[in-house]
């Protein structure tokens, strides 16, 4: 199985070359491709100095300006359908995700599921270092899209996922509307409405120790109303 882990960036000068060592010395030789939203703290220079010593594992596509996640995770879905991959990762680039967890999620994709969730809120609430107010407010968002939607999924709006190339080949995506939080759980939606099989993996999410976080009102905005409309969208396959 081909691999890839796609980190997008923005002012990650702190964390981005301890994750590409790490990524790089798992087991199962996982890909990396870091896409760049313009960081001005010089981010994707040291993605480009790493390249030197990598340059077959490590890759980099660089935007101009923040564009926003989810046309991140989709710049690098199509990047990866390009080249062969047969499964790809999102992940964050702050260690609030443990890389070694991407050996638990590829392991799932292996044994028959189509996305592997890495999930905060399939036992009980495994999350660490967090404000009470913003983990009630992801734990009442996942509860939120569960009952609106219907959708089996725990954590349904969690960032650590692998999804097979047969996934990203049948969905449509240039359909994907939402760009923010919502894009995690849309992405989940539209995958199980497609009859894919998701399977949640636990995981212990710690909050970042180093850089700054990206989230605002508006993300959760985005997400809150965005959901309120899945139920009546009609899902398209590719065409």
């Amino acid at each position: 199985m081909k691999k890839l882990v796609i980190i997008p960036t923005y002012n990650e000068r702190e964390n981005i070359s301890k994750m590409i060592s790490k990524v790089m010395s798992l087991p199962g030789a996982f890909d990396l491709l870091v896409v760049d939203d313009g960081s001005p703290d010089a981010t994707a220079a040291i993605v480009r100095s790493r390249r030197e010593e990598l340059p077959e594992r490590l890759f980099l596509i660089e935007r101009s300006g923040k564009l926003g996640l989810g046309t991140a995770y989709l710049a690098g879905f199509r990047w990866a359908l390009e080249r062969g991959y047969d499964a790809v990762f999102e992940m964050d680039c702050d260690f609030s995700h443990d890389p070694d967890d991407l050996l638990r999620l590829a392991a799932e994709l292996e044994g028959g599921a189509d996305v592997a969730v890495g999930s905060r809120y399939s036992k009980g609430v495994t999350v660490v270092n967090w404000p009470m107010s913003r983990l009630l407010l992801s734990y009442c968002a996942s509860r939120y899209v569960k009952i609106v939607t219907g959708m089996p999924v725990c954590d349904a709006t969690a960032g650590f996922v692998g999804y097979t190339r047969r996934v990203l080949e049948t969905m449509a995506l240039n359909e994907v509307r939402m760009v923010g939080y919502g894009f995690q759980i849309e992405m989940k939606y539209t995958a199980w409405k497609l009859g894919f099989r998701i399977a949640e993996v636990p995981i212990i999410f710690t909050d970042r120790v180093e850089g700054t976080s990206k989230m605002s009102g508006g993300i959760f905005g985005e997400a809150f109303f965005g959901v309120l409309a899945l139920p009546f969208r009609s899902i398209a396959r590719r065409g």
